[in-house]
């Protein structure tokens, strides 16, 4: 049963993905994925907060409620459109870039529509880290100058996210190595940081949380997928569960680098991957349930394009 805990579309999230999103749910379905979430971007609370991409698209936060009732109100009619052929999750990914982003997420997670959102971190120092290299280093140079004082502010802003929020699924993990000076470097090599991700990793696993392969690190030119191999292999050891995502924004990008993703869990002697699936019991109180997929039958539904 192959699946995807995060996707985006250029319907609404304009000049940072692209496609609608029904084009990309019939992808999905074209991949052979069971389960698809739809994680479209939450609104920003300042335009400030907004990427250079989405300023050159013309956009603003004014528009941002409204495209967000949008998506939810489309997301739900492609859910029941599309029932016989795939699960459609509908959810969000949350923003942390400063502490007023708590009780902002929670807000939009409230929403009876709304299954569940992805936890990440995409600034700091509330600087894009992951957009280009002239912003990665200017957000270095607020921390201190070197890559090693940047992670350690990152994974330091990602323990307050974790702790406010709990998300169901945790965004790829170590973002913060991607436009470094050594994007592949193993975070052991680099003892304050280490310890500090070790410490996100046991709050994830205490959580009940799911940390997310994620895809796209193999497409931006990385050598493994989010979150790197240490990561893994230490969070395995405390008994997390790993989950499945394309990170896709746009039909290309569907499932794209899934095999390889695949044949990265199957080196960490990963057997199960594990997936949010929304509950039939409405009386239970709970919106999604996770659930076990053995990784052979991940490989074996997959259609690659």
């Amino acid at each position: 049963m192959a699946f995807s805990m995060h996707s985006h579309s250029g319907q609404f999230c304009p000049g940072h993905a692209k496609d609608s999103l029904e084009e990309v749910i019939q992808t999905a379905i074209a991949r052979g994925m069971a389960i698809f979430a739809l994680t479209e971007h939450m609104p920003r609370m300042s335009d400030k907060d907004l990427y250079p991409e989405e300023v050159a698209q013309g956009d603003t936060i004014a528009g941002h409620p409204s495209r967000h009732e949008a998506y939810l109100v489309e997301a739900a009619r492609l859910k029941e459109k599309y029932a016989g052929q795939i699960e459609l999750l509908i959810g969000f990914e949350g923003e942390w870039i400063r502490p007023a982003y708590g009780p902002f997420i929670t807000s939009f997670a409230a929403d009876p529509a709304v299954d569940y959102f992805i936890g990440s971190v995409h600034h700091v120092h509330e600087i894009p880290i992951d957009y280009d290299k002239a912003m990665y280093s200017q957000a270095r140079d607020i921390a201190g100058g070197t890559d090693e004082k940047l992670f350690e502010d990152y994974f330091d802003l990602q323990l307050e996210m974790l702790e406010t929020l709990k998300p169901r699924v945790v965004g790829h993990f170590d973002l913060i190595r991607l436009l470094a000076d050594d994007p592949n470097v193993d975070l052991k090599s680099m003892e304050g940081v280490w310890e500090k991700a070790v410490r996100n990793l046991k709050v994830v696993v205490e959580q009940g949380g799911l940390l997310e392969i994620n895809s796209a690190g193999l497409r931006k030119g990385l050598k493994e997928p989010y979150p790197g191999r240490s990561i893994c292999e230490e969070y395995l050891k405390m008994g997390g569960k790993l989950t499945l995502s394309d990170d896709s924004h746009g039909i290309e990008h569907v499932g794209t680098n899934y095999t390889r993703a695949i044949e990265y869990a199957e080196s960490l002697g990963v057997e199960t991957l594990w997936t949010l699936q929304r509950v039939k019991d409405v009386g239970s109180g709970e919106k999604v349930t996770v659930i076990p997929v053995a990784l052979l039958d991940v490989r074996a539904s997959f259609r690659a394009s």
